[in-house]
């Protein structure tokens, strides 16, 4: 499963099949971080970089059982998370870098503001 980055609209973002706010896809994305297989599995992919990382590496360096791995690499991607591509028999996993850097900023583009306009952060 390959996506491209997400594009932003104001407050809406386009995911391929469907249109969601910003909040709700970032919630999404936070809800697929909130098990710690899956953070693991990301961190270990992030570290691997752009070119991406075999599941078989992620499942022996994680040591996590095929069918669980794959559920978990499916919900990352799904998420917007990571990305797939096939190499013969191989299947590789890489971070979509854009869409975790536009999550962390949206984590922090308010720091310390409450309305007042200062950063603190």
């Amino acid at each position: 499963m390959s996506r491209g980055p997400l594009t932003y609209y104001s407050m809406i973002v386009e995911l391929p099949n469907r249109m969601v706010s910003k909040l709700e896809q970032h919630a999404e994305q936070l809800n697929a971080l909130g098990h710690p297989s899956r953070l693991s599995i990301l961190r270990y992919v992030v570290q691997g970089g752009p070119e991406g990382t075999a599941a078989g590496e992620i499942q022996s360096k994680l040591d996590v059982p095929a069918s669980t791995l794959s559920h978990h690499l499916d919900k990352l991607a799904s998420a917007g998370l990571l990305r797939s591509r096939r190499e013969g028999t191989f299947i590789y996993y890489a971070p979509e870098l854009d869409t975790l850097k536009a999550l962390t900023d949206y984590l922090w583009q308010d720091c310390c503001k409450r309305g007042k306009g200062e950063k603190c952060c």
